[in-house]
């Protein structure tokens, strides 16, 4: 398992868990729930932030953010 914040772009997989409860409400509610499938679309010239596409939309990350989701492999 990796964290979102580990992943390049084009690199994609499935979120899993997070591991920062004070994150985890706003997480959910912008459409990153465990199951949902993410990819990574962009990233920032000095890394921060990301763009990710989950739930048909894209949603962009700071860092802190994204380390703090962890992302399993997509099953094929």
């Amino acid at each position: 398992m990796r964290k979102l914040s580990e992943l390049k772009i084009g690199e994609s997989g499935v979120i899993h868990s997070f591991e920062n409860d004070d994150i985890f409400l706003k997480l959910m509610e912008m459409g990153c729930i465990p199951g949902e499938l993410i990819i990574v679309e962009q990233i920032a010239p000095l890394g921060d932030p990301i763009s990710i596409s989950v739930a048909g939309y894209q949603l962009s990350l700071r860092i802190n953010e994204a380390d703090s989701i962890f992302i399993a492999p997509k099953s094929m």
